[in-house]
């Protein structure tokens, strides 16, 4: 197979992951009976004014009756509605127009009755566009705490423990200002695992974490942070919401897509092309370029052994790689200031080509599905078996690009980096090795 062959099933794999999340797809046949009385849309995510537009689209067909609202998404994956106001806000750290936001979505839910509905729709990202602090911090604090946990290497659930519980709405707290309302929240998971209580910090689920757990997750990174942040996770009596707390007794959480089923109709895309197929599954977590290590490990593996699966195959994998940068000059002695672009999906691939060093006949990608890796414009970025041999010819150290987290840079230059825009959806990552070899 040459390049272009290899790029187009990359592609279409991704795009079938993508497909399979997309909230017209997904948000439709999930949609609650009206109710009585008023019906009010909120939410949050990358993925809420897509979701919003859906629900605009379907609700009237069944006689749902009217509805209103207000939702925030990312800068930039705003889409046109007609009855649900759509606001754009910071993310991954949380700025002001999230604060107002927030605000704005607690007062469309004040007055409401047992006889009103609520719909919540939530999907990754929102945790920080739901950016309304804790009474005793401050907007500051909280992006201090939030830009240090992104840098560390800290898990998603052990971001959003910390997070619930620097939150004035999340953690349930959304979900309890409804009361007596009934809630139905209609979830994209982007968490390995799929947890509710984690997904956007679980704004409408009960949390079963706890300001000592979030404590200890500063703890266990030695993060300096404000002092005021360290008073508010003291005071353990203002406690979130937790489960059998009856202001949550009327809330159904229904999670409506999950890298699980993406992965599923990827893997059915790829034995449509006649490729056998490895799922690795979705709950696969760590440092990036371990986790690249050991893939390629298992691509030596099955080129020389022909075990677990016999070429032409693909391997495909979910879940969510992680990044540690070291501190900036200045945050801890013998820091250094780092000036690399990329994200998990790339620095996953970057260390995936030094690992398979230009063999034959493997093609990867690695893409999130939201369409922007980490902090930039692209989704991720491809590796082809001259891939190495390219960058050499343009000047490109890979060695140098990886110690430095410029994976961006480095696929920049080869014409290789996966530019999708965003998706207006969030499962999570998705990664395809295709290995070609012998029919069986």
């Amino acid at each position: 197979m040459d390049s272009g062959a290899a790029r187009n099933v990359l592609n279409r794999l991704f795009d079938a992951a993508v497909q399979a999340a997309l909230p017209d797809q997904c948000v439709p046949a999930h949609l609650p009976q009206g109710p009585k009385g008023r019906t009010v849309v909120i939410g949050a995510g990358k993925a809420a004014a897509a979701m919003a537009r859906a629900v605009e689209a379907h609700w009237n067909q069944r006689g749902k009756g009217e509805l209103q609202g207000v939702v925030v998404t990312r800068y930039g994956h705003a889409v046109p509605t007609q009855r649900i106001e759509v606001l754009e806000a910071g993310h991954p750290v949380p700025d002001a127009a999230g604060v107002a936001a927030s605000r704005r979505i607690l007062q469309a839910v004040q007055g409401l009755s047992s006889e009103d509905l609520v719909l919540c729709l939530i999907s990754g990202g929102g945790s920080a566009l739901l950016a309304l602090p804790a009474s005793g911090i401050t907007l500051a604090d909280k992006q201090i705490v939030t830009e240090r946990l992104l840098r560390c290497g800290a898990s998603i659930n052990e971001i959003n423990c910390v997070r619930k519980h620097l939150s004035a709405i999340k953690g349930g707290r959304l979900a309890a200002a409804c009361h007596p309302a009934r809630v139905v929240t209609l979830i994209m998971s982007d968490v390995v695992g799929d947890d509710l209580s984690v997904i956007a910090s679980g704004a409408t689920v009960a949390d079963p974490t706890t300001y000592a757990d979030a404590r200890a997750v500063l703890d266990k990174y030695d993060l300096d942070v404000p002092q005021a942040v360290r008073a508010v996770l003291d005071r353990e009596a203002d406690e979130t919401p937790k489960p059998g707390d009856s202001r949550l007794s009327c809330v159904e959480n229904v999670l409506i897509a999950t890298p699980r089923l993406s992965l599923a109709v990827a893997a059915d895309v790829a034995r449509a092309a006649d490729y056998d197929v490895l799922n690795l599954g979705d709950l696969i977590e760590g440092e990036a370029r371990d986790l690249a290590v050991e893939h390629a490990r298992l691509v030596h593996q099955i080129m020389n052994h022909k075990k677990p699966v016999r070429p032409p195959m693909v391997i495909l994998s979910g879940g969510e790689a992680t990044v540690t940068l070291e501190r900036a000059s200045g945050e801890q002695e013998g820091g250094r200031v780092l000036t690399g672009r990329g994200g998990p999906n790339t620095e996953y691939l970057l260390a995936l080509a030094r690992e398979l060093n230009g063999l034959a006949g493997v093609a990867a990608i690695a893409c999130d599905t939201d369409g922007i890796d980490g902090s930039e414009d692209n989704a991720g970025a491809m590796v082809f078996p001259d891939t190495l041999a390219r960058a050499r010819a343009a000047g490109l150290d890979a060695g140098a690009c990886l110690d430095a987290h410029d994976a961006y840079t480095f696929f920049d230059g080869l014409g290789d980096l996966v530019i999708s825009g965003p998706t207006l959806t969030n499962v999570n990552d998705f990664r395809a090795i295709v290995i070609e070899g012998e029919a069986k």
